[in-house]
């Protein structure tokens, strides 16, 4: 199956691919490794669509590096932010930790903080902020009276999340918690569509999966 699937990428018979019911995530993502590359100058990792309330919530990194470099959360901050408007939602990007602003101040939240100051040198065109908590990060009124100087407009859209035990548990979380509706991970950065489901994932999983892979496709 995997010489067909590399046969057909290279010979163009087909434009995105889904895969992985009923293998290991982590396995599958090595064999496609193999067989796609990166996009030139881009990485690959993961991205989760949190839908509940009639909110989305992206969170980043949820697949793929276990502990990023300040270097990738900006990639993913800033790649997030592009697939978010993409799909119609202004991006208003958190970097997720367990301190606040440098309270308190440790070194998995001083990562975060790097990355902060490695946006505001790239002069993107996105609202984002950090480091900061989940609650704070998503609670408008909480935020506005406990960091007024916080610069996010309104409660964040995009996670970044300080690492792949962090951002894996919570969206699989609420995934079996209910209440809401789970899509992804997303494998973005390829050079071509491909996309990865859970084992045990439903029909309706499957079919939004392949939806987004043919929407990248078209894209």
């Amino acid at each position: 199956r995997g010489v067909v699937r590399r046969r057909s990428y290279m010979f163009g018979d087909v434009e995105a691919m889904v895969t992985g019911l009923t293998r290991n995530y982590h396995v599958v993502l090595d064999e496609i490794s193999r067989a796609l590359d990166p996009a030139p100058g881009d990485h690959i990792f993961g991205i989760t669509m949190l839908v509940a309330g009639g909110k989305t919530v992206f969170l980043a990194d949820t697949s793929v590096h276990e502990l990023p470099s300040t270097e990738q959360f900006v990639h993913s901050a800033i790649h997030t932010a592009a697939v978010a408007r993409q799909l119609g939602h202004e991006p208003r990007v958190a970097l997720i930790s367990f301190s606040n602003f440098g309270n308190p101040d440790m070194d998995r939240s001083r990562k975060m903080r790097a990355a902060v100051e490695a946006l505001d040198n790239r002069r993107v065109d996105f609202e984002y902020d950090g480091e900061m908590t989940i609650d704070v990060a998503l609670d408008a009124e909480l935020m506005k009276r406990a960091y007024p100087f916080c610069r996010l407009s309104k409660p964040a859209n995009i996670l970044i999340m300080p690492g792949l035990h962090s951002s894996s548990a919570s969206s699989m979380l609420i995934g079996k918690l209910g209440g809401g509706t789970v899509i992804g991970p997303l494998l973005t950065g390829l050079s071509k569509p491909a996309q990865i489901v859970p084992m045990g994932a439903s029909v309706s999983d499957i079919v939004n999966m392949a939806a987004l892979a043919a929407y990248d496709a078209i894209g």
